[in-house]
């Protein structure tokens, strides 16, 4: 079974900010055509021993073309990991510029609904269902009523996680392993912003699966985002720059599973090759300069446009 999992942010909706998302999906961003893509994707990813696929509730369709897929090749519940999220609703309507293109609310009537709508999809496959880029401030850490009904369903036999996310995904890690009752933690973790690393390394040790989304900063740490030492080091190595950045992600003792956001089969099979890449601290050394202030990052990341 891969380190590599599959998310499907990019592959449910037609809009999202990876740079040049809007160029993979190509002119027909129908459903149907939409569908279609994920369906090729899944299937190239399940071929190369992909097992882990990870949705939300605000990625669009991405639970419905999920469930289609594995009704259609009848994929039995326990030969793969399917992971979703509650907490942010999709409002986009399949539009690219819509604004906003989803709504968050972590109160306890939204976990109440999203899970529903999600056992609508998944019910029979779901291994893993995870709060959506809790933070601290947010306070659904706190909420004993969201808590209970986590509870419950980690009771029932469906692991709890949380995703993270900004600047502060280490304090709400840590916030996190000291409430107890997850199984599993998200946050995004790469090359420029490698803060949560630290408190992953804990929530690792407490005994949580970690899995680092935006490996590839939403495309910057691609040939598209045209990093000059990453493209040395690829060059020399004869490997691509999203490999090596994924490369370098599992490289870390403490990751569990690197998620994929690839958009086409040839993005799956790049970021894949990081399989074969040998890491070194050589490595380590040469490219930890890519690494910015963690606002800066966050900052950045929240004016790419969706396309």
């Amino acid at each position: 079974m891969s380190a590599i999992g599959l998310g499907l942010a990019a592959l449910g909706r037609p809009g999202y900010l990876n740079l040049g998302h809007g160029a993979d999906l190509g002119v027909d961003r129908s459903v149907e055509a939409l569908e279609r893509r994920c369906h090729e994707v899944l299937d190239a990813a399940y071929e190369a021993a992909v097992r882990h696929f990870d949705a939300a509730r605000s990625y669009g369709r991405a639970e419905e073309f999920l469930a289609s897929w594995l009704e259609a090749r009848g994929i039995e519940p326990g030969a793969v990991t399917i992971s979703s999220k509650w907490g942010y609703t999709y409002t986009a309507d399949w539009q690219v510029d819509a604004d906003p293109p989803e709504v968050k609310d972590l109160s306890v009537a939204t976990l109440r609904r999203h899970l529903v709508e999600t056992r609508a999809w998944l019910g029979r496959w779901l291994s893993l269902y995870q709060i959506h880029s809790a933070t601290v401030s947010s306070g659904v850490l706190d909420d004993a009523a969201v808590l209970g009904e986590l509870g419950a369903l980690r009771s029932s036999g469906v692991g709890v996680g949380l995703t993270v996310t900004g600047t502060d995904q280490a304090e709400t890690i840590n916030r996190a392993l000291e409430r107890g009752g997850f199984d599993s933690v998200q946050a995004t973790y790469n090359l420029l912003e490698p803060s949560a690393g630290p408190a992953l390394e804990r929530a690792h040790a407490a005994g949580l699966r970690v899995m680092v989304k935006e490996a590839l900063a939403n495309g910057r740490l691609t040939p598209r985002g045209d990093c000059a030492p990453l493209e040395a080091a690829a060059k020399r190595l004869g490997a691509t720059s999203d490999a090596v950045a994924i490369a370098a992600v599992l490289a870390k003792p403490w990751v569990d599973v690197v998620l994929s956001g690839a958009a086409t089969r040839e993005q799956l099979r790049s970021n894949l090759s990081a399989l074969e890449l040998e890491w070194s601290a050589e490595l380590d050394d040469e490219l930890a300069g890519l690494a910015e202030p963690s606002e800066r990052y966050w900052s950045t990341r929240s004016s790419l446009p969706w396309t």
